[in-house]
């Protein structure tokens, strides 16, 4: 009898444990108030709105503003440093299609943006397909590729390009 109550608390100490841990993550990943303050400033009518933290000092935000998907970093100050507004494929630099054709034979592009960086530099990310390889090609604005120095994290396969 013994033994079942000290497993029962042993358990119960573990799950409490595990609960305050969990709820420290989360304070530790709340986004500060600065920076979602601003957000709010730069699009009062966003809808849909989600978080996430991006490296040590940039926050993003996933969303839909108008209907149209957007997606911003932040700076933990609330200065803004990248938005990535999706648009059509069509509206992709003229260039960029027969590079794909030529480069990534094979590929269908799925997807497109439009990438603007703190600066005002604006570059075009294509996102391709072939079978079950996705990857995402970026490109200046006259529709070269270029070369992305700092590849986000994610589940699809991403690949750096070389200028031609």
């Amino acid at each position: 009898m013994k033994t079942k109550y000290l497993s029962s608390a042993l358990i119960l100490i573990f799950v409490l444990s595990m609960s305050v841990s969990a709820q420290k993550e989360a304070k530790a990943m709340k986004t500060p108030k600065s920076v979602t303050d601003a957000f709010a400033k730069l699009y009062p009518k966003a809808t849909d709105v989600k978080w996430e933290k991006e490296g040590d000092e940039e926050f993003e935000a996933n969303f839909k503003d108008n209907g149209t998907e957007i997606s911003v970093v932040m700076d933990d100050d609330g200065k803004l440093q990248e938005t990535e507004t999706v648009i059509s494929i069509s509206d992709l630099p003229k260039s960029v299609a027969p590079y794909i054709e030529k480069k990534y034979a094979g590929y269908t592009v799925i997807g497109a943006a439009k990438i603007v960086n703190a600066k005002g530099t604006v570059t075009y990310e294509a996102e391709i397909k072939k079978e079950e390889i996705k990857k995402e090609v970026i490109f200046n604005q006259n529709g070269k590729p270029v070369v992305k120095k700092h590849l986000k994290k994610e589940e699809d396969e991403k690949e750096e390009h070389e200028k031609n």
